[in-house]
């Protein structure tokens, strides 16, 4: 008969929803898109407008695998900045940033830095 708390992603998918209301991704200004697991960190650029993916990264890319621990704030930053090579390549230069209801901290932060440091504004 106890009040039953909500699970941490009951809580995060909560955050979620309240940033997606108003996080919208278009041809000019997609949405950069973070997802955080416990071992990898994973980027995508989102055109909300036509529902695609624009450009991904994560640090199981390629580029980075093996290189890389996505667990860690090195390992975001290294995804954040090869995330932005890959929009700048395809011509994205302006994001909107969308934390995905993780808190703006630690790996996410990291990510989004690195990819500001490297072009992409927002």
């Amino acid at each position: 008969m106890g009040f039953n708390k909500p699970d941490r992603k009951e809580l995060r998918e909560r955050r979620r929803m309240r940033v997606r209301k108003k996080v919208y991704g278009t041809a000019e200004r997609p949405r950069l898109n973070v997802f955080r697991s416990l071992k990898h960190i994973y980027a995508q650029v989102i055109d909300d407008d036509r529902g695609i993916t624009l450009v991904a990264a994560s640090s199981l890319s390629p580029e980075l695998r093996g290189k890389v621990n996505g667990g860690n704030i090195e390992g975001a930053a290294a995804v954040g900045r090869l995330i932005a090579e890959k929009a700048k390549a395809k011509g994205i230069n302006k994001v909107v940033f969308d934390r995905a209801g993780y808190l703006y901290h630690g790996r996410v932060k990291a990510l989004a830095d690195a990819a500001r440091e490297n072009g992409l504004e927002f």
